[in-house]
């Protein structure tokens, strides 16, 4: 088996010990979740919970079962055992646009975005589900309906300000490179003012400097937004470097749960992930 992997140093901060008081009670618990699809199971019997301003990492080997999960805290997928509590209720059944009007959002693995519409019309989108007017108000942007959108694009300015993209406001979104397009991801997510954020790999594909810029942002987001982020990431680095708690799943099952200390020490998942040598 291969060395334990060496965490490298703090890319945006140093290991600090929790604030207590920035996390709070628990906002999310996934109470016993199995998923099947047909005879195979993607997760089987999982338990953890999400806590109010925590950053919250799920972690794994590819095919464990990860991006599964995190299809079921988005509704996007329904377990067949199993319940999803969401700020002290139980939540039924929902659609996906349902539970982002609950206050969960998003961003993928695979960069979703309107390549043809620009930086700031992509991010205008995430507003969508906050808007009141009807369609025929702001088809014909007059009276309560163009008021409105002032107010939804006075934020979405605040965000792209918050993100450093304001050069690349106007830019087509087919046109970025790679690092900017996750940013533009990230900006749109935040649009819905989000009370819960997932974010799936969101360091994937990038580089150093890249990697850098986005652990600064989750950060900020974390801290001056307040909001609380559940994410899945493979780079061992980030992970341990953001996350006040990390949850490891292998083949569907839970074999870890803890502080990013506590993950590092635990033998079964430094036997089943992170590589141990063994005498």
């Amino acid at each position: 088996m291969t060395a334990l992997i060496d965490m490298p140093e703090a890319m945006v901060r140093g290991p600090e010990p929790t604030d207590e008081r920035r996390i709070g009670g628990v906002l999310m618990e996934m109470k016993n979740i199995t998923l099947r699809f047909g005879g195979v199971k993607a997760i089987t019997d999982i338990s953890f919970d999400i806590r109010e301003g925590e950053i919250r990492a799920i972690i794994g080997p590819n095919g464990a079962g990860k991006s599964s999960m995190l299809n079921v805290i988005s509704g996007f997928y329904v377990p067949q055992e199993g319940e999803v509590w969401f700020r002290g209720k139980r939540r039924p059944q929902m659609k996906p646009y349902e539970v982002a009007q609950q206050g969960i959002a998003r961003t993928f693995q695979n960069i979703a975005l309107f390549e043809g519409m620009s930086v700031l019309d992509n991010i205008m989108t995430g507003r969508l589900t906050l808007m009141k007017t009807g369609l025929w108000s702001q088809a014909l942007w007059w009276g309560r309906a163009q008021a409105e959108e002032v107010e939804h694009r006075a934020k979405v300015e605040r965000i792209i300000d918050f993100l450093e993209i304001q050069h690349i406001r106007k830019t087509p979104v087919g046109r970025l490179p790679y690092g900017l397009k996750k940013r533009v991801e990230l900006a749109r997510a935040l649009a819905t003012e989000p009370k819960l954020l997932l974010l799936d790999e969101p360091m994937a594909g990038m580089n150093v400097e890249e990697k850098e810029d986005m652990c600064r942002f989750i950060l900020d987001t974390n801290d001056e937004f307040g909001t609380t982020i559940a994410l899945i990431e493979h780079d061992m680095g980030v992970v341990m470097d953001l996350s006040d708690r990390v949850v490891v799943m292998d083949y569907g099952k839970k074999i870890g749960d803890g502080t990013p200390d506590e993950i590092r020490s635990n033998k079964a998942v430094i036997d089943a992930y992170l590589g141990v040598q063994h005498d």
